[in-house]
């Protein structure tokens, strides 16, 4: 079951320490507004905050009591209010819209704005214009690193995804590059740095000013983190919209995962109330099946099941005092466990429900085919029997989106029958969706010059010089082109396989995707490391059409111990899924790395068709 171990992996380091600074933050801030005070939070910040500092901890700060920001008048007597939100217009409208009331009521409060992460120009200029700036005060509380497991950081910005890959906006670049430079300041600075996709270079340059500004504080450092590497969304999309078949991937795809913790409804839980369940590490049964395919999990519950019930067992011959030992040292770990595998046999049972009812079988072998390349009419037919029987608008667009990136764009007379069908079906009320997924070049056309990819082929291999470059440009100009097929060869995506794939004892990082795929994003970072440069994989950058924005750093080694050059820390900028996760930490243990993980936010397929939906559900 447990995977080979090449190499003793390097010790982690201690991300406990963020939570501390951004606790302590919070508390300064909250502080500015002695006495007794309400405190009105943002819904998307709620999970977060909980994870930073609990109730208890604001009570103890004078937070007398805690409203929601929603749509209605606030209902707080207090004289002191203290609103913690996301730097949105809507927010600073409902905000000067309850002080302009309490002006009219000729009521006297104070009022403080807390913006997290980062406080923008554009807000403090709507407080302005609703006349309401003077009697606000607003800070900024700089709180972009969550760590939601001992390998995991997230930034909770889901709308990161959406404001840069298709409204173009650059406001969280900022963020990104001052989380970084946070990291870099705690854990030592980074020797080797690598980077692809526009967003990645951004980030990476901001950041770079942060360090050269301040460049005294991270000098004569030592290292913890030998290598990071930034890498956008969009050069790997096919990644985020596969369905995901290991078991947090699954959780995820079933339950949704929310800021490290999942709430099992009372199919799970066999009681008629919910749970709430922190998934982490430190769940000793999840630990050892998070990244394991699915297939091989329920066997693994019943091992365990049997094991812990020899363990209760051995009590029956047990004296006095040993049975004293066994209660005293034991028996509360054996009840934790058999609580925990008991929640996690009842969310697999859940998952092969709601998994069989939709005939996942079915649905995997047509993503499979679409992977490859086969049987393409097939697909096409069963996505259109998928719309038809109107199964779920989100999986629909998700399978759409697949087959244009695969294909390289659909051929118009497909791309007007499906759009057709798929308004038909759930309503023109997604057109505008449309019109987004085009823009993000997830679900695109092909012009009618694109089907002379051979062509464009033979040109760039008669023309050697430079001028082969602008050809090739002046076509991938026409739209975003995927040119998956011809990426998916060069890196060996889709691996041959000899008989039976065997999950239990996996070869390669393929298994995340039963066997049919390596995912595109872990195979560049794999084969950068392997280089140590973006040397060689000219080819690839080119066919991603990110070649002036896939970038090297390599300074200075000499500091770093070659513990910490096997750390590395990969950056996902647009969001990361559980399933690359899974198969990094696979490739991890190949290699004798250790990764950790930094993501805008943790996505999943449906997430990313959501961010994309101008209908929401």
């Amino acid at each position: 079951m447990a995977f080979p171990h090449r190499l003793d992996a390097p010790e982690l380091p201690d991300f406990s320490m963020l939570k501390r600074l951004a606790r302590d933050q919070l508390i300064y801030l909250l502080e500015q507004l002695p006495g007794k005070k309400d405190l009105f939070i943002e819904a998307d910040l709620m999970s977060p905050l909980d994870r930073i500092a609990n109730v208890s901890i604001l009570k103890q700060h004078e937070v007398d009591k805690l409203y929601k920001v929603e749509n209605k008048p606030a209902l707080s007597a207090n004289e002191q209010l203290c609103f913690l939100v996301r730097p949105r217009i809507k927010n600073m409208r409902y905000i000067a819209n309850l002080v302009n009331a309490d002006k009219l009521a000729g009521r006297i409060r104070k009022y403080k704005v807390i913006l997290s992460p980062q406080k923008f120009y554009a807000c403090e200029m709507v407080l302005e214009e609703e006349g309401v700036y003077g009697d606000v005060s607003c800070d900024e509380w700089a709180f972009s690193l969550l760590p939601l497991d001992v390998d995991l950081l997230s930034m909770e910005l889901p709308e990161f995804f959406r404001d840069y890959f298709l409204e173009g906006d650059q406001r969280w670049i900022n963020t990104v590059a001052q989380a970084l430079h946070l990291l870099s300041t705690l854990y030592g600075p980074f020797p080797n740095c690598y980077g692809i996709g526009r967003c990645a270079k951004m980030s990476y340059d901001l950041w770079r000013k942060l360090e050269e500004e301040e460049d005294s504080e991270t000098k004569g450092r030592r290292p913890e983190i030998g290598h990071i590497f930034l890498l956008d969304r969009d050069v790997d999309f096919v990644t985020a919209l596969c369905s995901q078949v290991v078991y947090e991937g699954l959780v995820d795809d079933t339950f949704r995962i929310k800021c490290g913790s999942v709430d099992f409804g009372p199919e799970v839980t066999s009681s008629d109330k919910s749970l709430k369940v922190l998934l982490n590490a430190e769940d000793k049964v999840f630990s050892e099946i998070r990244n394991e395919h699915f297939s091989n999990v329920f066997g693994f519950l019943s091992q365990k099941a049997r094991n812990l019930q020899a363990q209760y067992d051995r009590r029956r011959g047990m004296d006095i005092k040993q049975m004293k030992n066994f209660v005293s040292q034991e028996l509360k770990g054996l009840k934790q466990e058999h609580r925990l595998l008991s929640l996690h046999i009842g969310a697999c049972e859940s998952i092969m429900k709601k998994k069989t009812k939709q005939d996942f079988q079915e649905l995997i072998k047509t993503e499979h085919a679409l992977l490859e390349g086969f049987n393409i009419r097939e697909s096409t037919s069963y996505i259109e029997e998928h719309i038809d029987r109107q199964v779920s608008p989100i999986e629909s667009l998700r399978l759409m989106c697949l087959l244009s990136i695969t294909e390289n764009g659909l051929i118009p007379k497909d791309y007007r029958s499906l759009k057709t069908q798929y308004l038909q079906s759930y309503g023109p009320e997604h057109l505008l969706t449309f019109s987004n997924l085009r823009r993000a070049g997830l679900l695109t056309e092909q012009a009618p010059g694109d089907t002379l990819t051979a062509v464009e082929n033979k040109v760039s291999k008669l023309v050697t010089d430079k001028a082969a470059g602008k050809i090739t440009d002046a076509f991938s100009s026409l739209a975003k082109r995927s040119n998956f097929r011809a990426i998916s060869k060069k890196l060996n995506l889709i691996p041959r396989v000899d008989g039976e794939y065997d999950l239990k004892v996996p070869r390669d990082m393929a298994y995340v995707f039963s066997g049919a795929y390596v995912p595109l994003s872990c195979r560049i970072i794999e084969q950068v490391l392997d280089r140590r440069s973006w040397q060689g994989l000219d080819e690839v950058v080119r066919l991603l059409n990110c070649s002036e924005f896939a970038f090297t750093d390599m300074a200075k080694e000499d500091k770093a111990s070659s513990e910490s050059l096997r750390l590395i820390l990969v950056v996902f900028l647009g969001g990361c899924t559980f399933s690359e996760i899974s198969a990094l930490r696979f490739l991890g243990r190949e290699k004798g790395y250790r990764f950790i993980f930094l993501t805008t936010a943790v996505t999943n397929s449906a997430r990313l068709m959501e961010a994309m939906s101008e209908v929401k559900s």
